[in-house]
């Protein structure tokens, strides 16, 4: 009897931790000082609350100084990020706007037409959870929040 209850709080713990391990963002490479965004030239260490990172499934990144600039690259990858492509991308990380804790990009909010900027002007405001997204919408004069799948090349023109 006794086995069996160390064996069921054994196999507790592992589920836990896989469960902890499986909602951590992505880990992403830090920009160093040299690297610049591929769409402005901008030297993205310089903003570091604002970087986005892509993770591509053979280990290299590129980084960018705000999440209009890699959508920008996200959605002409032969312009500037010649051999790549959509499938190649493992991850893409972004900080969230309050906590600039990095989240998975492809699961965030991104607020569109806000009084906040970034390094470049007018910025997608990234958000992991919904409510802080609606909360900032208001309180920043936002136009709307979009998913990932949102984020289109209009989008980015709109915001120009």
């Amino acid at each position: 009897m006794q086995v069996s209850r160390y064996l069921v709080t054994l196999l507790f713990t592992l589920s836990l931790s896989c469960s902890a391990a499986l909602a951590a963002p992505p880990a992403a490479p830090a920009p160093s000082a040299k690297d610049k965004c591929p769409v402005c030239g901008m030297f993205v260490g310089k903003y570091p609350d604002w970087v986005a990172t892509v993770t591509f499934k053979d280990s290299s990144s590129m980084f960018f100084d705000g999440v209009k600039d890699f959508f920008t690259c996200y959605h002409n990858m032969q312009k500037y990020a010649p051999g790549k492509n959509q499938a190649s991308i493992a991850a893409v990380t972004v900080n969230d706007y309050y906590s600039l804790k990095p989240i998975d990009a492809r699961q965030a909010y991104f607020v569109v037409g806000s009084d906040v900027y970034g390094p470049m002007g007018k910025e997608l405001v990234p958000f992991g959870k919904p409510a802080d997204a609606q909360a900032f919408l208001k309180d920043h004069k936002g136009k709307k929040a979009l998913r990932f799948n949102e984020v289109t090349p209009a989008i980015l023109k709109s915001m120009e």
